[in-house]
């Protein structure tokens, strides 16, 4: 469970710096840092404001982790997407002339995350007692 924990709250520390970011700065973080055409602000700093979201419950469920370890899950299946939406931004959808840098450190991060993720959660597996009965 140690690396399950260690992940999650490397998560929140990133989804939480990414998305202080990206609520408060949109503007300089897309088009100063990563050389982005200008975007709708709004959605930009809704993202962040989820980031942060997501944050807070990475911190819950790794306090409370040896009861809801499964819970990981949703963020496997969270980070795969984002990874596959931003590799996939990278390579077929950027219009001519925009840095991909942005969107291969998203890609990267979040792929890296999963990995993580998913070899803490076949640890966890391991370690759980299977005639221990599931704790709600």
């Amino acid at each position: 469970m140690d690396l399950l924990k260690r992940t999650l709250y490397w998560e929140a520390g990133l989804l939480a710096a990414g998305g202080l970011f990206a609520a408060l700065f949109p503007a300089w973080l897309l088009q100063t840092l990563f050389a982005q055409p200008p975007e709708p602000l709004p959605w930009v700093r809704i993202a962040g404001v989820q980031a942060l979201g997501f944050a807070m419950l990475a911190v819950v469920l790794a306090r409370r982790l040896e009861q809801l370890w499964w819970v990981c899950w949703a963020y496997v299946v969270t980070g795969a997407g984002i990874a596959v939406v931003t590799a996939g931004h990278a390579l077929f959808g950027l219009p001519d002339g925009v840095s991909p840098v942005l969107w291969w450190l998203m890609a990267v991060e979040s792929a890296a995350l999963v990995a993580a993720l998913v070899i803490g959660l076949a640890k966890a597996g391991t370690e759980r007692d299977p005639n221990s009965p599931v704790e709600d």
